[in-house]
């Protein structure tokens, strides 16, 4: 029975060790928190799963939320105008629906399935020291810890990393109270607010440790209106802080949460890291090598919602990717093959947020308007979330995008 340890309890690393697991594989999971810490910590993250990644969980049989969290049928897109107006506003349905789980259900939850069907649980932080042991005793090591030294064994691809510096502030809040959008309060969806030069506000419903929430969640550019939550320990303040920006800039959204309160005293987040590609091997001081799995190698920013759905692709990318290899060893081409099948999907993600995060081309602001105008316009849209390799066919050439609009007008 070949041995593999990852490293790192997040989506990619728990649904992989999962997947190894039912596959027989003798797996070792390191984690730097109990599952316990992690259910009564932090939010670590916003996520909405688009219908790809979530089949992914089924395959496996760890979809456990399903049932309870709210199920997202649309993605709206709304674009303020400089009286604080909505110049455009619309909403695409999606073909599957999309779901948000708190990972702090879902990690901690995982983490406990893990362990109760036999799987070895370390609860340690590791250190790059610890790698350099544990590669002579497993037949692969698999790093999916997003954070921390351990990254830093993996260089930065320079060629596919065009920005060196954070793009966007970000700061959560997951609150309950919040009231539906009066224009569609049959249905739950994922609303993208986007402020011109300023930012961007997501709001999505989610399933959180005390059950039906939302979550706000701004993203600005640095140094902008948005980029005020740097030194806001305070919980309370940070809502207030959220609430008043969503007043001045989005009041459309402001208008239904006046009777929000926080989901609980640790439902926010602040922060903000530089979108990276990286190359996925990580050599060890001892000679031995490591696959960097998920935000470790290819970390986007947020604003495209891709984060969860990309580290539950990598996941079931490298699960077969393992399971195809049979008792061959891991050696450093089989790594670079395994991440370069992951690339060939993840590609398209991290080409799609790029261009999201710069300031959007005459043909992109003309798509995005005649969304509101052309429902199938708004519908494949929404869909791109869930695969984002469409965007080629018509986002990013302006002829494609023309052709495409004058094919649904029937111009």
């Amino acid at each position: 029975m070949r041995k593999i340890l990852v490293v790192g309890a997040g989506q990619s690393g728990l649904q992989l060790a999962l997947g190894l697991q039912s596959q027989g594989y003798e797996v070792t999971l390191m984690s730097n928190r109990t599952a316990d810490e992690i259910r009564s910590g932090r939010v670590m993250s916003t996520q909405c799963m688009f219908h790809t990644a979530l089949q992914h969980e089924r395959d496996l049989g760890i979809n456990f939320w399903e049932s309870q969290a709210p199920r997202i049928e649309g993605l709206g897109v709304s674009v303020a105008a400089p009286d604080s107006s909505r110049a455009v506003d619309w909403v695409g349905r999606l073909d599957g629906f999309a779901q948000s789980v708190d990972q702090r259900v879902k990690m901690a939850g995982w983490m406990e399935t893990f362990a109760q069907r036999g799987g070895q649980l370390v609860i340690h932080g590791a250190a790059v020291s610890d790698l350099d042991y544990f590669s002579r005793t497993y037949d692969l090591v698999l790093v999916s810890a997003g954070k921390g030294e351990l990254v830093s064994m993996f260089g930065r691809d320079a060629s596919r990393s065009p920005y060196a510096e954070p793009q966007r502030a970000l700061a959560v809040a997951y609150v309950h109270g919040l009231g539906p959008r009066p224009e569609h309060p049959d249905f739950d969806a994922v609303r993208c607010n986007l402020v011109p030069g300023v930012g961007e506000l997501f709001v999505m419903p989610t399933l959180t440790t005390s059950g039906r929430a939302d979550i706000l969640f701004w993203e600005g550019v640095p140094g902008g209106p948005l980029d005020a939550f740097q030194g806001v320990k305070d919980p309370a303040e940070h809502l207030s802080l959220t609430l008043e920006l969503m007043e001045r800039f989005t009041p459309w959204e402001y208008a239904r949460a006046t009777k929000v309160e926080l989901t609980d005293a640790h439902g926010t987040l602040a922060g903000r890291y530089a979108p990276t590609v990286r190359n996925p091997i990580g050599r060890l001081p001892g000679g031995g090598l490591v696959l960097g799995v998920a935000d470790v190698v290819v970390a986007n920013d947020p604003i495209t919602g891709q984060g969860s759905n990309s580290a539950s692709k990598c996941a079931a990318s490298y699960l077969a990717s393992i399971v195809e290899h049979g008792d061959r060893p891991f050696d450093a081409e089989w790594m670079q093959s395994a991440f370069d099948r992951y690339w060939d999907t993840a590609q398209h993600v991290t080409k799609w947020t790029n261009a999201m995060l710069g300031v959007p081309p005459e043909h992109v602001l003309n798509l995005i308007g005649a969304a509101g105008q052309l429902q199938p316009v708004a519908d494949r849209f929404a869909n791109g979330f869930n695969d984002p390799s469409d965007f080629e066919n018509f986002f990013y050439d302006p002829e494609k995008t023309g052709a495409y609009l004058a094919s649904v007008s029937g111009a």
